[in-house]
């Protein structure tokens, strides 16, 4: 029904999103400030308040270091954004599979910056050769995603609400290769 709130630390850094109704009970509780408001209201008998779309935490909370991205096929396909790296098309998840840059037979070694998404047409054919071999170019060159990647990931919000930007760094253009992925 309505969108999400992003929970900010005393130190306005992201921590994750809540539902709307976690967000009127952390206000209430005299936990959080509102740092923003959606155009949106919800009514009680009494009240009328508009829902809040960013919040910070009065007191700071420690957090443990999210600042590695665990490796997996996941992580994989959403650093990729379900695209094959070789045709450019986005795929349904179940037409999509991981494919070694340099091959395994080759000594390429299962991390970041030789995995990429690929759709099971293109990897049948790619097979045991470098995408060179059979005149396959790469989109962008894998690699570890940054820090942001993990906290967009942890928020569990497929669409970052305007008004979360300033404080997810990141600029206006959602599909473009920003903050995604750190080259090198």
């Amino acid at each position: 029904m309505y969108p999400r709130a992003l929970l900010l630390n005393a130190s306005y850094e992201p921590l994750r999103a809540v539902r709307w109704q976690r967000a009127i009970v952390l206000l209430f509780s005299h936990k959080v400030d509102v740092v923003e408001e959606y155009d949106h209201y919800v009514h009680s008998p009494s009240r009328s308040l508009r829902v809040p779309s960013i919040l910070r935490l009065r007191s700071y909370v420690k957090t443990r270091c999210r600042h590695a991205v665990r490796f997996s096929r996941e992580n994989i396909f959403a650093r990729d954004r379900f695209i094959c790296q070789y045709d450019g098309r986005r795929h349904p998840r179940e037409q999509l599979t991981l494919d070694h840059v340099i091959p395994r037979n080759k000594g390429g070694p299962t991390e970041w910056e030789n995995i990429v998404t690929c759709c099971i047409p293109c990897n049948r054919r790619k097979g045991a050769k470098s995408p060179a071999q059979i005149g396959f170019r790469l989109l962008r060159r894998p690699g570890r995603p940054s820090w942001l990647f993990s906290i967009r990931q942890s928020l569990g919000v497929k669409q970052v609400p305007r008004s979360w930007r300033t404080y997810l760094y990141t600029d206006d253009q959602e599909d473009e290769d920003d903050p995604m992925v750190s080259a090198g």
